[in-house]
């Protein structure tokens, strides 16, 4: 019973808090968003002198895939 109300407490306290009309955590997230953006301009404004060059994609197999196009070739054991 008591892990039970562990869990729920901070639901019904967020629950409560919604229904009264606040929102909690509301100014973090615009500050982070604030921050974001703030960072995102300022990038832009250094990326646009220096751009490294795009490395073209590469269409080999790696990983899994390539022990099993290694694989693939042998013949099963007799």
């Amino acid at each position: 019973m008591v892990e039970f109300l562990i869990a729920v407490v901070p639901l019904l306290a967020l629950l409560a808090a919604l229904l009264l009309g606040r929102y909690p955590g509301h100014e973090t997230a615009l500050r982070l968003a604030e921050r974001l953006a703030a960072r995102s301009r300022r990038q832009d404004t250094t990326a646009s002198s220096w751009r490294r060059p795009r490395l073209p994609l590469s269409h080999s197999a790696q990983g899994g895939l390539l022990l099993a196009f290694g694989l693939s070739g042998r013949a099963p054991p007799a």
